[in-house]
């Protein structure tokens, strides 16, 4: 008898011990390795009625001829944020006359968190954009968004298209709610397009753990935040730094982690997009300018590209040899030349 309550003690014990490591893994705050954002990116703060402080960088025209209109460029993400390099590549455009802003969206980089995490939506970005371009006191502006910021101009566009003068779309991503007909359209044999030889799935598979999942589950499912900015965000900037591969052509370039991201506002943007009302209609057609770039090995389908050419009469596109996701990494040259020439013609 005493043999037997000797095996109950120590299977309780055991049943015990395995549910606190489960529970130490489900709850416990991780730290990761990652490199700190360089601080001397978007120390300027704009204040907005819509609540949220945002961190910007403006870079005034190095030219006398002054331009009529400012560029604001749109990060990627959702929860991404600016970095140096952006700032440094896309600089060359403020000598033709361009004042530029460059804004971290609400949530990431130096912009402030949001205490209720069911505010991060894409009409919460759509509202923070409009409240910055009446802090540039322009008429208009004009765009250049990158891959999540491009839906996020196309967005803004649907509700504001009075306020916007051209834009350029760098490695759109694709409209949502998706079109599934068109996502899956294959580029035409004349157009040369060459599969990452990493997907960012990879790197999201392999970077995850039963910590972050149930941090992520609780907040997309109940809007409910279980752990700090601080420890999620570093998870971001880890995942990032993970992912950029599948943004490149030339795989063997080593990119420095560009820090800053935001984990909350990525994940439930990300769901605010999942139940986004179809705008589509209300930016077909329209006659403003558009310049289209992507890059032959760029991660995202050709049919999310296409699609903003035929919503847009008036595009060009531009196709760019040996260049990924991130267009200005692997050919900064062409980057530029094809957005002066759109944007000053």
């Amino acid at each position: 008898m005493s043999k037997m309550k000797n095996v109950k003690w120590m299977l309780r014990w055991t049943l015990l011990f395995t549910l606190l490591i489960f529970l130490y893994q489900l709850f416990c705050p991780r730290h990761y390795n990652v490199q700190l954002r360089e601080g001397e990116i978007n120390t300027e703060l704009w204040q907005l009625r819509t609540g949220s402080t945002i961190g910007f960088t403006r870079i005034p025209s190095g030219s006398k001829e002054h331009q009529a209109y400012p560029i604001i460029y749109l990060h990627g993400g959702p929860g991404g944020a600016i970095s140096k390099r952006v700032i440094d590549d896309l600089k060359p455009l403020s000598n033709f006359g361009f004042d530029m802003y460059f804004y971290d969206q609400v949530g990431s980089g130096n912009s402030s968190r949001l205490s209720n995490i069911l505010e991060y939506t894409v009409q919460r970005h759509i509202d923070d954009l409009d409240e910055i371009i009446k802090n540039t006191n322009s008429k208009k502006v004009i765009l250049i968004a990158q891959s999540w910021g491009s839906v996020l101009a196309a967005a803004y566009l649907s509700q504001h298209p009075e306020t916007i003068d051209k834009i350029v779309f760098t490695s759109p991503g694709p409209i949502y709610p998706i079109n599934r007909a068109e996502i899956n359209i294959p580029a035409p044999d004349s157009i040369k397009i060459r599969t990452p030889l990493y997907t960012n799935r990879e790197a999201n598979t392999s970077s995850s753990n039963i910590h972050i999942s149930t941090i992520k589950f609780i907040a997309t499912r109940f809007g409910k935040k279980i752990a700090s900015d601080k420890e999620v965000d570093e998870f971001a900037d880890f995942l990032d730094s993970k992912t950029y591969k599948s943004a490149l052509c030339d795989t063997s370039i080593n990119l420095p982690n560009r820090g800053g991201n935001g984990y909350f506002a990525g994940i439930m943007t990300y769901k605010s997009l999942l139940l986004l009302k179809d705008f589509r209609t209300k930016i077909k057609g329209m006659k403003i300018p558009v310049l289209v770039m992507k890059g032959e090995c760029d991660n995202q389908p050709w049919g999310a590209t296409n699609e903003y050419l035929n919503l847009f009469p008036d595009h060009k596109i531009s196709l760019v040899p040996n260049a990924g996701h991130f267009i200005n990494v692997e050919q900064n040259e062409i980057y530029i030349r094809e957005m002066k020439d759109f944007l000053l013609h």
